[in-house]
């Protein structure tokens, strides 16, 4: 499970990768870079083939990225995820947050191998400056036990 100090920090940081925007636009990806960006975060968003989403500027790669950052949010399939975590690792990213689905056995043991502070099981959204329904949704999943302590 995750702390809640490694999420205050993740969530402190003004500027992160991303990655896991769609061009399609339908995914959560493209929502969390929307959201993030409208809380007046700045978000990098990585593609290995598009330069652009939606009108956004996409990277080919962490090294690519106009200012060095140092956390990253993955919404992919763990494969990728997997494959990601490495990536992020070779280019300085010291936390990773895994949007729920993209984590594993294997994600979760490369990020602790490669001495990743990692945040799983939780929706980026219910902690990054929340609002409405994402705040309702992180009220219920405290009420839960489901929040980190």
């Amino acid at each position: 499970m995750s702390s809640m100090a490694t999420i205050d920090e993740f969530v402190s940081q003004p500027a992160l990768a991303l990655m896991g925007m769609s061009r399609s636009g339908k995914k959560f990806g493209n929502l969390a870079y929307r959201t993030l960006v409208a809380k007046g975060y700045r978000v990098y968003p990585i593609h290995p083939e598009a330069t652009t989403i939606a009108g956004v500027r996409c990277y080919p790669d962490f090294p690519s990225l106009p200012e060095q950052v140092d956390s990253a949010l993955l919404v992919l399939p763990p494969a990728q995820a997997l494959a990601a975590v490495r990536k992020a690792a070779a280019a300085g990213i010291r936390r990773v947050w895994l949007q729920q689905g993209s984590e594993s056995p294997a994600v979760l043991r490369a990020c602790q191998e490669l001495h990743i502070d990692v945040i799983w099981e939780q929706c980026i959204l219910m902690f990054a400056r929340p609002s409405s329904y994402h705040k309702v949704h992180r009220w219920i999943w405290n009420a839960l036990g489901k929040v980190p302590a």
